[in-house]
């Protein structure tokens, strides 16, 4: 019985002995077939100059939502916006804008340029703009200019429009709230205006 004792004493006492220094020599292989860190590789990201970034004031994704005096609303959604230099006014890329108006009728506003004029309360889109209307007109021109404040909207370049009774070409175009007691939103085509009527089947 004392013989096993012995035997057990030893077996552990060698153990104690012999299983640290086999996990420190599993330690040393690892730190010796790992791989070299390129300590002079330079990260992807490190090319960027930080001070035009802090010059940089573009912003992503921003928006703008407010209330028209006749009880509608309007929102503006742009991919970039960036203010000017003296910081009074904004300039965007990529604007998509909408005229909620309280009678249930709808202003889509779609353009690749746009500009938000805080002392004018107005915005002006270029680039090419599309008009789309919940009435079933569809409009583009050049530029287009339209309030904050209220539903008025007016182009002053070319229009090619597509109403639900046929197309329309002009001059110019303008939507405005007309009407006091019986107010009511009001789609102008002027300056040579050529309308092509096709009745629905």
């Amino acid at each position: 019985m004392a013989a096993r004792d012995n035997l057990h004493s030893r077996v552990v006492f060698w153990l104690k002995v012999a299983l640290p220094l086999a996990a420190l020599v599993i330690l040393s292989t690892l730190f010796l077939v790992s791989r070299r860190i390129d300590t002079d590789a330079a990260l992807p990201y490190t090319d960027i100059d930080v001070e035009e970034l802090a010059r940089d004031r573009r912003m992503i994704a921003p928006q703008y939502s407010g209330v028209t005096s006749d009880g509608g609303a309007v929102t503006v959604d742009a991919e970039t916006a960036w203010p000017d230099t003296d910081g009074g006014n904004a300039n965007a890329k990529a604007v998509i804008a909408a005229y909620d108006l309280k009678d249930g009728q709808r202003i889509d506003l779609v353009a690749s340029t746009g500009r938000l004029d805080n002392d004018a309360g107005r915005m002006r889109l270029g680039g090419g703009v599309e008009i789309v209307t919940s009435t079933g007109y569809r409009m583009v021109t050049e530029r287009l200019d339209g309030a904050l404040d209220r539903t008025e909207l007016f182009a002053d370049s070319a229009v090619d429009a597509w109403a639900p009774f046929g197309t329309i070409t002009a001059g110019r175009m303008q939507i405005t709230l007309e009407g006091s007691e019986a107010p009511g939103y009001v789609l102008v085509f002027n300056g040579g205006v050529k309308l092509i009527y096709e009745p629905a089947n």
